[in-house]
C-alpha cells in the first residue's frame, strides 16, 4: 500500500520527529533546575538541532504519525524544525486556546469516572504541579454518543467538549425519520441552536455550556472551524469517518500536549484503534445508572442476627386488620427505605414491609402470606419468599408502580397477570388490563405483519397466551362451552398495545403491564410511565441479562433506570425474583448454559 503524500495545502501539519528533537533542544537550553537560568545549549542539544534541520530535506512520506513518539510542544504555532516559505506561511491557528480553569468538585466528569478535586496548598494557593487527571480535559465526541444521549453536552462537568465537522455531517445524515435515533439527532441539533442563540460570543471562542446549570456543566463547546491536517498512519484509511475523527483527536493532542484530549465513543472498535495509536479513548458512562448490576437494590433486606437485641429499646407493636405493625428505632432505621421488604430467619422469624420512615423511626408491617391456598390470587399461590413479596406489591392498591426483575422462569408475567385478572374481574378495581412490550427480535426480523394493531402484536405476545392457558382453568363440569366463554371473557378485558402509538395517550383506571422492559431506553420508559392517568397501576417486568437492543447494557437499560430512580417513593416498590419455578430443566439450563 503506497504511503500518503505530504499535503501541499498550508495548514497545521504535525511533524512528530522534528518537534521532538526541537523540544529536546529547548530542554537542554534551560540549564540546571536550581541555577544557571541562562545556560548555553549543551552539545546534545546542538546535535539535536542539527538533526532536526537535516530532517527537513527528507521526503514527507517518511514522517508518519508514530504513536510511541513524544508529543510536540509548539511555541509559535508552526511545526518545529520545518522551514516554511514566506509567501506560503500562514498565521498560527489556535482555535483551542482556552485558559485553564480550576477543577470543580461539585460534579464529576461524566464520560469516564469522577475526577478528584484539585487540592490547595497549605499557603492558600493551588499547587503548581497537578496530576494529569486533575487538569481540565477536552472531550472529543463521536456521533453515536450524540445519537445515544442528545443531552450529552451537559454531562461533562467543568470540562470542555469538541465536535469535529465529520460528527456533524454524520448527524445530519441520521436526522430524517421517526426512529429513536432520528429524534435524538434532531433534539441535539436543536440544543446546539439554543446555545448559539443564548450566547453573543463568537463561535470561534467556544459556546459556554453554563446555561444548563441544573446539570452542573461549566465548560465550553468548541467546533472544528478550521482544517486540522495530520500525517495519518497508513494503517487507517483516510476516507472513513471514524478514522477522520481519530485524526482530529491526534491533531488536537499534538497541538496542546499539556492537555488531556479524550475520545468519547460507544464504538468499541473505534476506541481500540485510537488506543493503538497512543490516544486516550473512553466509553460514555453518563447513561450508566449503576456501574455493577450486582449493586442494584434487590428490594429485600435480610436483618442481622442481633436485630431484636439492638432494636428492642423503645419498640412498639400492635395489630390491625389482620397485620402486625412494629415501630422501631435503631441503626437499621437509617438504612431501610419505603416499601422495602425485610426478613429475619432467627428464633423469631419476620417478613415485613417498611410502610413508614422518618428520621427517628420506621414502621414495619407484616406481609400477607400468599403462599397459603386461602390467599391464592386467581388460583395462583406464591412458591417462594420473593414471589410472596411480589404479590404483596401487585395487590396493594396504595402501590402505583411495581418493578419485577428475574431470570427466565421466575414467574414475573404469571404473577402480574394473575394479580391483574383478580383486581379487574373479581374486585373491579381496574377497568381492564393493557399489555405491551418492546418489539425487539432475538434473531432475524420476519418483516411486516398483516392485520390490525392487536393482530400485529400477537406474535410478540406468546408469553401472554402461555400464561392465560395456565390461568384459565375453569371447572371441568362446565364443558367446552364454559371454557370457551371464560376465555372470551378474559380476552375481552385484556388489550394488547404497541409502543409505537403510545405517545399522547392517557390511561385511566388501567392495569398496565410492560413486558420485556429491559429492551427499552430510559426515554422510552419515561414515555410509557407518564401515560398513566388517575387510578392506573404500572408494572414493569424484565430480565436485564437478556438485552437485545443495540447500545443498551445492563447499566443503561430503561428498566435499571426506573428501578434506581423510583426507589424510596412511597407509592413504588421493587422485588428481584431469585429462584425459577418453571421446571427443573429450565432452572438447570439457566444456571449452567
Amino acid at each position: 500500500m503506497p504511503l500518503p503524500k505530504a499535503p501541499t495545502k498550508p495548514a497545521d501539519v504535525v511533524d512528530m520527529k522534528s518537534a521532538t528533537l526541537a523540544r529536546a533542544a529547548r530542554s537542554g537550553s534551560r540549564g540546571n533546575k536550581r541555577g544557571q537560568p541562562g545556560a548555553r545549549p549543551t552539545a546534545e542539544a546542538a546535535t539535536a538541532s542539527a538533526a532536526s534541520a537535516d530532517d527537513v530535506t527528507r521526503p514527507a512520506k517518511a514522517r508518519l504519525l508514530d504513536p510511541h513518539a513524544a508529543l510536540p510542544a509548539h511555541d509559535s504555532g508552526e511545526p518545529a524544525g520545518r522551514s516554511v516559505p514566506a509567501q506560503t506561511r500562514q498565521a498560527p491557528l489556535r482555535p483551542l486556546e482556552i485558559p485553564a480553569a480550576p477543577v470543580s468538585a461539585k460534579a464529576p466528569a461524566a464520560s469516564a469516572r469522577a475526577l478528584p478535586p484539585t487540592k490547595a496548598s497549605p499557603r492558600g494557593g493551588a499547587r503548581r504541579r497537578r496530576a494529569r487527571n486533575d487538569r481540565r480535559r477536552l472531550f472529543v465526541l463521536d456521533t453515536n454518543v450524540l445519537m445515544h444521549d442528545p443531552s450529552c453536552l451537559f454531562r461533562f462537568a467543568e470540562h470542555d467538549v469538541f465536535l469535529p465537522i465529520v460528527t456533524l455531517e454524520e448527524l445530519d445524515g441520521h436526522k430524517r425519520g421517526m426512529s429513536e435515533v432520528a429524534r435524538n439527532a434532531r433534539q441535539f441539533s436543536r440544543s446546539i441552536d439554543d446555545l448559539l442563540a443564548a450566547t453573543g460570543e463568537p463561535i470561534e471562542r467556544g459556546l459556554p455550556l453554563a446555561p444548563d446549570a441544573a446539570a452542573g456543566s461549566s465548560g465550553r463547546l468548541f467546533f472544528q472551524n478550521r482544517d486540522l491536517v495530520i500525517e495519518a498512519s497508513p494503517l487507517l484509511p483516510i476516507g472513513k469517518a471514524d478514522n477522520q475523527i481519530i485524526g482530529v483527536v491526534a491533531a488536537l493532542q499534538a497541538r496542546d500536549p499539556d492537555r488531556d484530549v479524550v475520545l468519547v465513543s460507544k464504538d468499541i472498535n473505534m476506541r481500540i484503534k485510537a488506543s493503538m495509536l497512543g490516544l486516550t479513548a473512553e466509553d460514555y458512562f453518563s447513561d450508566q445508572v449503576v456501574e455493577d448490576t450486582d449493586l442494584l437494590d434487590p428490594g429485600v433486606q435480610p436483618l442481622p442476627d442481633d436485630f431484636w437485641e439492638t432494636h428492642q429499646k423503645g419498640m412498639e407493636s400492635w395489630q390491625d386488620a389482620g397485620s402486625t405493625f412494629y415501630r422501631l428505632r435503631g441503626p437499621m432505621a437509617a438504612r431501610l427505605r419505603l416499601n422495602q421488604f425485610v426478613t429475619f430467619d432467627g428464633e423469631l422469624p419476620l417478613q415485613a414491609q417498611v410502610i413508614e420512615r422518618t428520621e427517628r423511626h420506621i414502621v414495619l408491617r407484616s406481609v400477607r402470606d400468599y403462599g397459603h391456598v386461602k390467599n391464592s390470587v386467581w388460583g395462583i399461590t406464591a412458591r417462594n419468599r420473593e414471589q410472596n413479596f411480589a404479590l404483596n406489591l401487585l395487590c396493594d392498591p396504595e402501590i402505583d408502580f411495581v418493578t419485577l426483575l428475574g431470570q427466565a422462569g421466575t414467574g414475573k408475567t404469571l404473577l402480574a397477570l394473575a394479580a391483574g385478572l383478580s383486581q379487574v374481574l373479581d374486585q373491579k378495581r381496574y377497568a381492564e388490563i393493557i399489555m405491551t412490550r418492546a418489539t425487539v427480535p432475538v434473531g432475524d426480523d420476519i418483516g411486516y405483519l398483516p392485520g390490525t394493531e392487536e393482530e400485529k402484536m400477537q406474535p410478540w405476545m406468546g408469553a401472554l397466551e402461555d400464561n392465560l392457558e395456565v390461568l384459565n382453568q375453569p371447572d371441568s363440569a362446565a364443558g367446552d362451552w364454559g371454557r370457551s366463554a371464560s376465555a372470551d371473557l378474559i380476552k375481552n378485558r385484556i388489550r394488547v398495545k404497541s409502543l409505537s402509538f403510545m405517545r399522547g395517550r392517557t390511561f385511566v383506571n388501567k392495569f398496565l403491564i410492560i413486558d420485556e422492559a429491559q429492551n427499552l431506553t430510559p426515554k422510552q420508559m419515561k414515555t410509557l410511565i407518564t401515560r398513566a392517568g388517575p387510578g392506573t397501576k404500572v408494572i414493569c417486568l424484565g430480565n436485564i441479562a437478556q438485552i437485545d437492543t443495540p447500545y443498551l447494557t445492563e447499566g443503561s437499560s430503561g428498566l435499571t433506570y426506573v428501578v434506581d430512580r423510583m426507589r424510596g417513593w412511597m407509592h413504588a416498590g421493587h422485588v428481584t425474583l431469585q429462584r425459577g419455578e418453571r421446571s427443573r430443566l429450565a432452572d438447570y439450563a439457566a444456571d449452567h448454559l
